[in-house]
């Protein structure tokens, strides 16, 4: 960047630009659609953004680093940003050049983007290409990157697609094709369209919507299957008993926040498998129902494998659960003290429980990992998690859509950091893949003669190292194969559960 801002300064004096303040008025009232785009719209929309991200901690960035982000959209784009000039380099050649706005010259910033845009747009048929809406997913987003890697641009509801308006949506068949081309169904979703149409595992699709199946690609076949919001296909089947047609409309699928699975056995009450994918009030609900339901088993598996959320509230709520009105976490935030989060009920259950956990266990799902660690309320099976333990500031903007910014970190409830550094099992499962090495592990724990490691109380061991030490399993059916044998023996066998329990 110092090699652009002196090249910048080169060009300066060479075009006899003067640096001065940013006046505005960029465009013409007669003109108020360039490129597709609403230019006043569009530069009212950048200016609230900034201004409203003034109010937010941007550790330490500055509005500067976001402009110049834009630069990632295209590679043959580089921007700088001076205290006095703002330019826009298209491979050698300068293709914008802006005199800086003032410091909270919001509006002037807004312009100055949605110049800068349209300067892109003009070299790039992919980004000219983009609607309206489109155009501020991509913009949005590089801007929010450039601050926060992990914030977003969520659409206004008047946006061409709508978050909310988006409806998954599937006819319920899995398959492949067979050397003619053709669609065999290996698959039904129990009680989907297909299945209540009366399709069965082996029948052939030669033909949708009147056009052979062998003449489809791949993108098309897909598109019919499964897409957002409902559609009508015409198919014709070859079955055992003959050809017939069939019309299927695709209907919504329910993504839930959580799973259950419950594995019964009549002397035990059996085992409760609940798999979270999303820390929501919506998980927390199924979770409560299925611990209700099931009181009776005489464990659980609480699969945080692949959870994540920023919702601080519903953690607790689903930590509470099973640890009651304890400290779960500690939010914070630059400039601001730290907020301790603490569940508002008293727990449900006592019954033993094992965490799993896996380097895509991020957000809050972590601070409730380590919850149960810290409280010893549960043994952490797995690998590391992913060290992302932030939440989001949501901003809301005038045009409807808002902002997400992962800026505040999650520390334990006991104070230790895991943004950055994450949580670690207690027994690592890529260290005891076959059932010999399960065995020999629960053998020598149970006689006191393994050494357990516990790496949560030693902030001085490198994150890295313990990564390197546990990695993560590169199989998914290998590590559901060995979670599922390890929960199950350390969830019915006492004394080995008590051991790994309480770490020294």
């Amino acid at each position: 960047m110092m090699g652009m801002k002196k090249f910048l300064v080169w060009m300066t004096f060479v075009l006899g630009v003067v640096p001065c303040a940013f006046s505005g008025g960029l465009f013409f009232e007669d003109e108020p659609v360039q490129y597709g785009l609403r230019v006043f719209d569009v530069s009212n929309t950048f200016a609230d953004i900034y201004e409203k991200l003034d109010s937010v901690n941007w550790a330490g960035k500055s509005l500067n680093v976001a402009i110049e982000s834009l630069e990632n959209l295209n590679p043959n784009a580089h921007i700088a940003v001076t205290d006095e000039r703002v330019v826009l380099v298209w491979g050698d050649a300068i293709v914008a050049n802006f005199p800086r706005p003032d410091d909270k010259d919001w509006n002037g910033f807004g312009e100055i983007t949605t110049a800068l845009i349209l300067k892109m747009r003009a070299h790039d048929a992919a980004m000219r290409g983009l609607g309206e809406s489109e155009m501020y997913q991509v913009v949005v987003d590089g801007l929010i990157r450039g601050i926060d890697e992990n914030g977003r641009y969520v659409f206004s509801k008047d946006a061409e697609i709508a978050e909310d308006g988006r409806i998954l949506t599937s006819v319920g068949i899995e398959g492949a094709r067979d050397v003619r081309g053709n669609f065999r169904i290996t698959g039904i979703y129990k009680g989907a369209p297909a299945d209540i149409a009366g399709i069965r595992v082996g029948d052939l699709i030669v033909q949708i919507n009147g056009r052979a199946v062998a003449d489809m690609n791949d993108a098309d076949l897909a598109n019919v299957m499964t897409g957002f919001n409902s559609g009508t296909s015409k198919i014709k089947l070859l079955t055992p008993s003959g050809g017939r047609d069939v019309v299927l409309r695709r209907a919504t699928i329910v993504l839930a926040d959580a799973d259950v699975v419950h594995r019964n056995n009549p002397d035990s009450g059996g085992l409760l498998e609940i798999i979270v994918h999303n820390v929501s009030d919506g998980a927390v609900a199924i979770v409560n129902e299925a611990l209700a339901r099931f009181s009776d088993v005489s464990g659980v598996v609480l699969d945080l494998r692949a959870a994540t959320g920023d919702d601080e509230r519903a953690a607790a709520k689903l930590a509470g659960l099973f640890i009651g009105k304890t400290p779960v976490m500690r939010i914070v935030e630059t400039a601001r003290d730290e907020v301790e989060v603490v569940p508002g009920g008293d727990a449900v259950v006592d019954v033993p429980v094992v965490v799993l956990v896996s380097d895509m266990t991020r957000g809050t799902a972590e601070a409730i990992a380590a919850a149960f660690y810290e409280n010893e309320r549960g043994v952490l099976v797995g690998t590391p998690t992913g060290g992302q333990a932030r939440i989001a500031t949501r901003i809301d903007l005038d045009n409807g859509g808002a902002l997400e910014l992962l800026n505040k970190s999650i520390k334990t409830g006991m104070g230790r950091k895991i943004d950055g550094r994450g949580v670690f099992p207690i027994v690592c499962l890529s260290n005891i893949r076959t059932s010999q090495q399960q065995n020999a592990f629960f053998l020598n724990v149970i006689n006191n003669d393994f050494n357990v490691q516990d790496f949560n109380k030693n902030a001085d061991v490198a994150p890295e190292d313990i990564r390197r030490g546990c990695p993560v399993i590169t199989s998914g059916a290998d590590e559901d194969a060995v979670a599922a044998a390890v929960s199950a023996k350390i969830l019915t066998d006492k004394k080995l559960y008590n051991k790994l329990l309480v770490q020294e």
